[in-house]
């Protein structure tokens, strides 16, 4: 039974050892290229992966692993590679156009993704054109966009337009793939329209419009066919379509013929015959070839030819799929590739490439069969084969597994006794790799083959060695110990037992042994025969064993010798053995002992070159004659080094006289006997100072190349070479460089640095510091001087220009000087550049040098062709004549021609209108000035993707004249504005989705519509978000195929353009229909009794739907029967009971859903036992839980008896978990954690064990938090948008659910906030102020919550104020009574301007007058202005960037037009004398500053000295405080009888008044009355009450607030809320800001009598909340003191404190309102403690353990804290104040009173009893800690004495009295009151008792 279950138990393991092997996998093994923006950057996930995770790595292709280059290229932990976005002068081949491959390495080995290339494509100038073409009418003209090769293959034509309207295909017009524009049946108006093509960049999105060409159409001529359109080779990938091009032009129309390789095209159904040409559809490698396209007509023939290339992607496959082998093994593994016959093939082993050796052989054409034999442990892994052809890689991996090949007996012979002439057969079974070979020996001896000795093996299927020993006709020599031994090279391995032949019994003669000294020895005494009786061992006639180091073994007759030792052990040993009875058998052996030799350790010193050397070997024991030899490195010492060797009797010396290097070594001390043979060896290191081989010298490095730094250096021993490095060229500040090697900064294994990537501040010095603890270290600096090649930083941006105008361009550079800038111009024609000659007269260059750059600017007149600017780089731009934009139109117009003006054109009238065929639109006109030969205007606020109409009227005094041809133009496509309508979405399949749609309007498509998307993902149970995924379709209707099975979906729809992606539709929500679950997750059976078994599992990991049901089955073979149990959806534990014991049990479960039955778990096998060892039904796994939640770790274990239950948490090694008040193990064996928290996370052991077996769990708990903060940048802004991206921080182990992106003005607190995706990376916010600062955060959610915010980044959008050109002249003209301005010089700065206005008055007048204007035209009059008058105008122009302002001066005509006298401006001085006056103001101005600077100064130090005398003073002062309100220490006993009647007293202080009640009192005092104090009060007597009487100190402030009341009874003062259930936050409190009341006291007196009857003490705390209606407006801020009733213990005695700021003015006025007492005048002042340490201490426990709930002190938590007791005053000087009369506060109800926030006090009296009772009772008062608290808010009631009857009962009071306590700021005071810490020390004694102490109201202060 139990072998069965090893059995099973070793399967299992089988199965987990190759899901554990197999769990290295690909994510995305088609990733071949990478190509992307520098303008975007790119991110690269790792297409290798691995479960367990994995350590993922990146490498170049030359297999160095790819480093992170700050701000360019940076791995993440995930594996993702990520290169930033980077300007093209930081281009660099080697990050940004190189392949890259990625490694995933864990326990099973390590995988290489295929070849990923990587490139990035710069953003380069480029122009598209189009060519003129001429087609004779009726035949097909064809037009194509020529695009510059360089960036040809990122280009893709998108569009063609017929005089700006878009062309679509149709009928006559054709868009072939490529890109041309065929005109089919060409017409003679065909040449009225000019034509031109649009481009976009498929990765910078740029698009391109070319230049307009013409069609010349001339009549039909005879002709022979030209070529218009062909191909010369096409390359496409298998399954894709292609088209090859071919067409002719000729009259009469050419015919067509296809040939494919020389012979006609054979007819296909794949194979069309268009217009263009000739297509193929679904290409399949078979139609690689060459094909001819021949074409002819009467009057000739001609021909393309081109060569088709149908490639089909590369494929691998490795077999066989799974190899298992063992240690010396062969293993072959074959490689098949398809897809190309032409490829490099590689072999890798985790990761590395495998070359053949002397056992690794590679068979095949390409290496395709790799052959490894003697397989080594080490040689287990991945193997990986790889295909390569050019930029295409593809591979396939298998898991090779190497069992050990160590032998393993399988099975063997045993023990037997056998009688003579029988046969005898052994047998030994093994297991091995490689076959071990096998030997027998019988008693030490080998056995040899004879007649009646066979020995023999065979092998069996499974590849083991069985080897057998026949014995035929035994005899009695045959008896003995029989040993196999099996060995191979991976070891040995031997198995021995004793066969006995019946006979008489003897000894085989034994041979003499020699034994080594402190070794152990075997003796063997070989008996023969059987039976014998005994075997024992003697020694001189003594029975062995008679020591410890000797072992008989009387069994076998082996004798054991220990530790052998000459002098006791060497001698004859004799073997007995009882053969019959009385009748022993014997033989002797006699045993040697020798003693090897023993060199005494040696060692030798630390030298240094050129010292004297010698070290003594000494033999110290060891048999003579002993031999001593020296080696030098495991060799003879040679000669030559000049070493002398010294040999006397048993030691030896050697002797070096000129220690050199070539010394250094190992040295062994050889020492040989007869015994053994002996080595000690020690090394000789001759320390060498440091010295340079290499020193390093200044270096010029390229920036983006890499450089090396050498520094080399020797010594010994060898010396640590460490580098710093100051930056720039200044005095050197050298600072060590952080090196490691997965940067950009490594250092080399000979000491030289190398910097991989050389960036800009790389230059400045570098020191080598060479150092090995040898004499001096040595060091050499050298300076890195940081060379950048030339490159374009600012390239010049497009222009447009009119003709006469000047235009300027700069180009801006950087590198190193001096940099040539040259311009070049492009000509069409020509189709290359030219270089500009800047001594033309329309080109002129101007260079000059800003900063680190060079500024290169062109002029340029009468220009119309493109130029560029060429530094290290070229960038061509061209110039546009109309702008067109999705709601704009530029359109330019010239004036009449001179003779048709008509006098002088004073303005124009536009006018446009929608295109319509029937012209029913009307137009809207525009009214503007003429400014000169040439206008523009822009026609705003049109509709998108719409023709329009457009004519113009000039206008001159006489009227307008006639309109213009009509143009026509059409605003640019944009995305759709609205969504897909009606969308609905019906579940087909369980996996499978039928979604229908509305196409939304026409005018809500914007463009031409090009298809739909939809967008899906799955919403899964756990809240978190599937895979987004998206699929496009040209109909309203799609099939969602391939989804997962009764899972909710959310489903958008969108419609695109040409333009983009156009709005989502509203997220709809469809779940796929239910199907059959799959097998449960897990299953798990254990026996809890001998007629029980529990079974548990774990829900399907696919639901498929909703779990109905589980079934239970349990069947047993014998007989067969078959039980089901249901069980609800909601258990995973099952209870099968009633069982047979000892009986085998197959048990397996499934699930059923509304669609049937599921599949079935694997079948477990269970046997219910009486003694059922322990086991968990539980399963391992994972517990995901947010944080701050309670989680429960189950552990659910069965057995017989109950297991017990052991939890461990993994923390480097396993623990025990931590049991506390927030970690607790529940009864049924579950780990309970409270609150959870994130260093909670990690791996939880539950081990469960009772008498019979162990069994443990491993869960692993994740605690989710929420979100890191992601990183925000800003990516683009134009006028009116930013664009921000970010990227994510760590999802706090949860999904993100997405982003909260908020944003505010900059001088605005009004936030908005925007939700965004969770799959977005950027958000561009639309509609924004124009050249305005905003502000930005972003917060990421995941299924936790919001994590933290974003750093606030802030940007601007384009635009600034408006200005006014200084080129423009304002006044056009001025004359007697009227000013015309010219306000064209007003730009808006990029930012529309919102409004304007314009005023202006005279000079000598306050009034402005404002001119009406509704908006900034080109001109303004300014009319009925007063001649020859100065006039000041103002004119304030707005937009959203800000206010330009703008005022001048001006006069206006005499009535003749002469001008008037300019302006009167006051009399200047002599400049040399105002000067001089000015310089002499000036140095009076300095010195009296100076004068008032030195005066300031010393009156504040006189100020200061003042101040710190008057501190010191205070101090002084400060010694004689003592206790407020205390009494005399003696009163007459005749007064005790008016106790009843001075009950209260009141003493005034400044801004304070004191209340004191007694409570057991039941009279009431007037409100105006005073109260005497007297001595019954506070003296001591004879005559005491029986009670503890209480007296509370109350006050209020001016707050008025009142709160809950909370018990914070084991609280300091001062503790917030929270923290009185939060003892870390208690200890952390902290005091708020700097305005708050800085000090605080509590007093509590109590006379140290026993009290007959006792109270506890319950403290409450009041925090503020709203006022209780009818309470009254107080405010509290000191504890309340009131009996309870709920225990009959109290606290006997309570200390006090005083806490104050650490600075002398207030403990000054802390002073002050003390001393004002009378009562302390003549205290006496003793410090008893300072604490000068800042940090604050665990709270002190005062007296024995019972106390330690109530009693706590607490040491400061500042430093500068001292701590002083003061007494009471003495009798004599209390006698003055025996009778002060007080008068009482004025408050409703009397109990209120008045007292400064810092001064916090509650008074306990207590009324002593009789002596006699005092006696009894002395010494027992103690306190003990309060049994209950409370955290209810008590009724708010006022306070009410209970009726006492007597003046010796027991006092009652009033439970819930609501006391008021001043509030404070909230989060202000509150921490501030955390200051205060109590202290028992001056009344308690070491075990809580109250000191007897001559003075009773000795009181303990604490200042700060």
């Amino acid at each position: 039974m139990w072998i069965l279950a090893i059995i099973f138990f070793q399967c299992i393991l089988n199965v987990l050892s190759e899901d554990l092997h197999s769990s290295l996998y690909f994510v995305n093994a088609s990733l071949q290229e990478v190509v992307f923006a520098s303008t975007t950057g790119t991110l690269v996930p790792c297409p290798a992966a691995a479960v367990p995770p994995a350590t993922l790595r990146w490498y170049l292709a030359t297999g160095e692993e790819s480093y992170n280059v700050p701000g360019i290229r940076h791995v993440h932990p995930n594996g993702t590679l990520q290169i930033f976005h980077f300007p093209p002068s930081s281009f660099s081949k080697v990050i940004h156009d190189n392949t890259y491959y990625c490694t995933a390495e864990n326990p099973s080995g390590k995988i290489r993704s295929q070849d990923v290339h990587i490139k990035a494509v710069l953003r380069e100038p480029y122009t598209v054109r189009v060519a003129d073409q001429t087609a004779m009418r009726g035949s097909v003209a064809v037009f194509k966009c020529i695009i510059p090769s360089s960036v040809e293959n990122y280009i893709t034509v998108v569009s063609w337009e017929r005089d700006t309207l878009p062309i679509i295909s149709g009928a006559r017009f054709l868009i072939t793939s490529t890109g041309a524009l065929y005109i089919l049946d060409v017409q003679k108006e065909d040449e009225l329209f000019n034509y031109r093509c649009m481009t976009r960049h498929r990765y910078t999105s740029e698009t391109r419009q070319s230049n307009s060409a013409r069609l010349f159409v001339p009549d039909p001529t005879n002709s022979a066919p030209a070529i218009l359109d062909g191909f010369e080779k096409r390359e496409v990938m298998a399954s894709h379509r292609v088209e090859l091009p071919c067409k002719a032009s000729g009259h009469p129309a050419p015919k067509y013929r296809w040939l494919k390789n020389n012979r006609p095209l054979e007819s296909d159904s794949r194979f069309h015959q268009s217009v263009t040409g000739l297509l193929i559809e679904r290409a399949q490698p078979s139609d690689t070839g060459s094909y001819v396209c021949e074409v002819w007509n009467s009057y000739g023939n001609t021909e393309v030819i081109g060569r088709l290339t149908v490639k089909e992607p590369l494929k691998v496959v490795v077999s066989p799929r799974k190899v298992k082998g063992s240690v010396g093994s062969q293993v072959s593994l074959t490689c098949s590739i398809t897809g190309s016959d032409e490829y490099e093939l590689s072999w890798y082993r985790n990761g590395d490439k495998i070359s053949a050796g002397a056992n690794v052989r590679m068979n095949g054409i390409n290496k395709e069969n790799l052959v490894m034999d003697g397989m080594a442990k080490s040689d287990g892994g991945v193997y990986q084969c790889f295909a390569r052809k050019a930029k295409m890689s593809a591979q396939d991996f298998v898991q090779v597994v190497l069992e050990d090949g160590t032998p393993k007996i399988l099975s063997a012979f045993s023990e037997k006794v056998v009688g003579p002439n029988e046969f005898v057969s052994l047998t030994c079974h093994v297991k091995g790799t490689p076959q071990p070979a096998v030997t027998w020996m019988l008693d030490d001896d080998v056995v040899m083959k004879d007649s009646r000795r066979r020995i023999g093996h065979s092998i069996t299927a499974e590849g083991n060695v069985v080897s057998y020993l026949n014995i035929s006709h035994s005899q009695v020599r045959d008896s003995g110990v029989y040993r196999c031994t099996c060995n191979n090279s991976a070891g040995t391995v031997s198995y021995q037992a004793r066969i006995n032949v019946r006979g008489p019994a003897d000894i085989r003669p034994m041979k003499n042994l020699t034994a080594i000294a402190g070794r152990d020895m075997y003796i063997h005494c070989h008996v023969i025969g059987y039976p014998y009786y005994s075997i024992k061992w003697y020694k001189n006639s003594n029975l062995l064993p008679f020591n410890d180091r000797q072992r008989a073994f009387e069994n076998n007759g082996t004798l054991k010798l220990l530790n052998v030792q000459k002098e006791l052990d060497e001698g004859e040993y004799s073997c007995h053995v009882l053969v019959q009875p009385q009748l022993f058998k014997n033989q002797s052996v006699h045993v040697t002992v020798k003693v090897p030799p023993f060199i005494q350790p040696f060692e030798f010193p630390r030298y240094s070159i050129g010292h004297r050397v010698f070290v003594p070997c000494v033999v110290r024991s060891g048999d003579l004659p002993i031999s001593i030899t020296w080696e030098k490195d495991g060799k003879p010492i040679n000669d030559s080094l000049g070493v002398t060797i010294d040999n006397i009797d048993f030691t030896s010396s050697l002797r070096i006289s000129n220690l050199q290097r070539m010394h250094n070594g190992t040295y062994t001390c050889i020492a040989q006997n007869d015994a053994a043979v002996v080595k000690y060896q020690s090394q000789l290191i001759v320390r060498v100072p440091p010295r340079f081989k290499v020193q390093p010298q200044d270096q010029d490095g390229i920036y983006g190349k890499s450089v090396i730094l050498n520094c080399s250096a020797d010594g010994e021993p060898r010396p640590a070479i460490e580098w710093k490095y100051s930056k720039g060229a200044g005095v050197p500040q050298f600072q060590p460089i952080a090196l490691n090697s997965g940067f950009r900064v490594q250092l080399l294994g000979n000491g030289s640095l190398l910097i991989k990537h050389v960036l800009e501040e790389d230059a400045g010095y570098y020191l080598c510091k060479v150092s090995n603890d040898v004499g001096a270290d040595v060091s050499k600096s050298m300076y890195l001087n940081v060379k950048i090649p030339a490159m374009i930083t600012s390239y010049p941006n497009n222009s447009l220009a009119t003709k006469g105008e000047k235009i300027e361009m700069s180009c801006k550079t950087h590198g190193e000087k001096p940099i040539m800038v040259r311009w070049e111009k492009e000509v069409e024609k020509e189709k290359q550049s030219h270089m500009i000659n800047p001594d033309m007269w329309r080109h002129t260059v101007m260079v000059k040098n800003v900063g680190d750059e060079v500024v290169s600017t062109l002029q340029v007149r009468f220009f119309i062709c493109a130029l560029s600017c060429l530094a290290s780089s070229m960038h061509i731009f061209q110039n546009e004549t109309t702008l067109h934009t999705y709601l704009q139109v530029t359109l330019y117009n010239k004036a009449p021609l001179k003779h048709l003006q008509n006098g002088v054109i004073r303005g124009y009238q536009v006018c446009h209108r929608e295109h319509s065929i029937n012209g029913s639109h009307q137009f809207v006109c525009i009214s503007m000035e003429a400014t000169g030969e040439t206008e523009s205007l822009s026609l705003n606020n049109l509709k998108k993707f719409t023709e329009y109409e457009v004519v113009v009227q000039a206008s001159n005094s006489a009227g307008p004249g006639p309109a213009s041809s009509e143009v026509r133009a059409t605003t640019m496509e944009d995305v759709p504005s609205r969504a897909p309508e009606k969308v609905v979405a019906t579940a087909a399949s369980p996996e499978s989705i039928s979604l229908y749609w509305q196409t939304p309007s026409r005018e809500a498509l914007n463009g031409v519509l090009q298809g739909f998307r939809i967008i899906y993902w799955a919403n899964l149970l756990d809240g978190e978000l599937g895979e987004i995924r998206n699929v496009t379709t040209q109909k309203a209707q799609l099939e969602l195929e391939g989804l997962e099975k009764y899972t909710n979906y959310s489903i958008q729809v969108l419609a695109f353009t040409r333009a983009g992606d156009g709005v989502r539709s509203d997220q709809i929500y469809i779940r796929t229909k239910e199907d059959v679950p799959g097998p449960p997750g897990g299953v798990k059976a254990a026996a809890a009794s001998s007629s029980v078994v529990y079974v548990s599992w774990l829900p399907p990991l696919k639901l498929n739907g909703v779990i109905r049901k589980y079934t239970v089955f349990c069947s047993s073979s014998y007989p067969t029967v078959v039980s089901e149990f249901e069980v609800a959806p909601d258990e995973f534990l099952y209870r099968v009971h009633n069982l047979s014991r000892n009986r085998k049990y197959s048990i397996w479960v499934m699930a059923v859903t509304a669609a049937g039955r599921g599949n079935s778990s694997d079948v477990i096998t269970v046997e219910p036992l009486a003694k059922a060892p322990a086991k968990i039904l539980t399963f391992s796994g994972t517990v995901t839980t947010p944080w701050m939640r309670d989680v429960i770790l189950p552990c659910r274990a069965v057995g017989d008896p109950p297991p017990a239950i052991k939890w461990l948490k993994e923390s480097g090694s396993p623990a025990p978990a931590v049991i506390d008040g927030r970690r607790s193990i529940h009864g049924n064996g579950s780990f309970v954690i409270k609150t959870v928290k994130a260093e909670d996370s990690g791996y939880y052991t539950c081990v469960a064990s009772n008498n019979w077996g162990t069994d443990e769990i491993i869960l692993n708990l994740q605690v989710q938090v929420p979100p890191d903060q992601p990183r925000l940048t800003v990516t683009k802004t134009t006028t009116t948008s930013i664009t921000v991206s970010w990227i994510p921080g760590d999802n706090g182990g949860s999904s993100i659910r997405g982003y909260i992106l908020q944003y505010s003005e900059d001088n605005s607190e009004k936030w908005g906030s925007i939700s965004i995706s969770p799959s977005e990376r950027s958000y561009r916010l639309e509609n924004l102020n124009c050249g305005t600062w905003y502000k930005f955060t972003l917060t990421a959610q995941n299924a936790v919550g919001p994590g933290r915010i974003s750093e606030i980044i802030e940007a601007k959008t384009h635009g600034k104020e408006p200005q006014f050109s200084k080129e423009q002249e304002l006044f056009n003209s001025i004359n007697g009574t009227c000013v015309k301005l010219n306000l064209i010089g007003w730009n808006d700065g990029g930012c529309p301007i919102t409004s304007f206005t314009l005023e202006y008055r005279q000079l000598d007048s306050p009034v402005w007058t404002k001119v009406k204007c509704t908006s900034l035209t080109k001109s303004l009059n300014l009319q009925d202005l007063q001649e020859a008058t100065w006039y000041e105008l103002q004119m304030k122009v707005y937009n959203t960037a800000g206010l330009a302002e703008k005022r001048v001066k001006f006069a206006t005509l005499n009535y003749d037009g002469s001008t008037i006298p300019p302006l009167v401006k006051t009399a200047v001085k002599d400049p040399v004398k105002k000067t001089s006056n000015e310089g002499m103001k000036m140095m009076v101005t300095i010195s009296c500053i100076l004068v008032g600077m030195v005066l300031l100064f010393v009156l504040l130090m006189v100020l200061r000295r003042r101040r710190r005398e008057q501190r010191l003073k205070r101090l002084r002062d400060a010694k004689s405080l003592a206790e407020m309100l205390m009494s005399k220490n003696t009163r007459p006993s005749d007064t005790m009888n008016k106790q009843q009647q001075t009950l209260r007293m009141h003493i005034d202080i400044p801004r304070a008044q004191l209340l004191i009640e007694e409570r057991d009192t039941m009279e009431t005092v007037d409100d105006r009355s005073t109260v005497l104090l007297t001595d019954n009060d506070f003296g001591e007597t004879a005559k005491q009450k029986s009670a503890t009487v209480t007296h509370s100190v109350h006050y209020q402030s001016l707050s008025q607030a009142t709160g809950p009341l909370v018990d914070v009874s084991d609280v300091r003062p001062g503790t917030s809320k929270s923290s009185l259930s939060n003892p870390t936050s208690r200890r952390t409190a902290k005091a708020g800001p700097a305005a708050r009341n800085r000090y605080a006291s509590q007093w509590t007196l109590n006379r140290p009598h026993p009290p007959v009857s006792v109270h506890t003490l319950s403290t409450d705390w009041r925090l503020g909340t709203p006022r209780v209606a009818g309470s009254v407006d107080k405010e509290s801020d000191s504890y309340s003191v009131s009996p309870s009733q709920d225990t009959d213990r109290a606290r006997s005695s309570m200390v006090s404190t005083e806490s104050a700021s650490s600075t002398y003015e207030e403990l000054a006025r802390a002073y002050e309102h003390a001393k004002m007492e009378e009562q302390l005048r003549h205290a006496k002042f003793t410090i008893t403690e300072c604490f000068i340490s800042d940090t604050s201490s665990e709270q002190m426990t005062a007296g024995t353990n019972d106390y330690t709930d109530s009693l706590t002190s607490s040491t400061p938590s500042e430093s500068g804290i001292c701590r002083f007791t003061a007494s009471p005053p003495k009798p004599q000087d209390v006698c003055r104040v025996i009778n002060m009369a007080v008068p009482k506060a004025h408050r409703p109800g009397g109990e209120l009173v008045h007292l400064p926030p810092y001064l916090r006090m509650d008074f306990l009296l207590n009324r002593g009893v009789s002596g006699a009772s005092r006696e009894v009772a002395m010494g027992q008062a103690c306190l003990e800690p309060q049994k209950t608290r409370s955290l209810k808010r008590p009724a708010l009631l006022e306070p009410t004495p209970m009726e006492v009857p007597t003046s010796r009962d027991v006092q009652q009071w009033q439970p819930g009295t609501a006391l008021t306590l001043p509030q404070r700021e909230a989060g202000t005071d509150l921490a501030q009151a955390a200051k205060i810490s109590t202290s028992q020390e001056s009344l308690l004694d070491s075990r809580g008792h109250v000191k007897q102490s001559n003075n009773p109201y000795t009181k303990s202060y604490t200042l700060v």
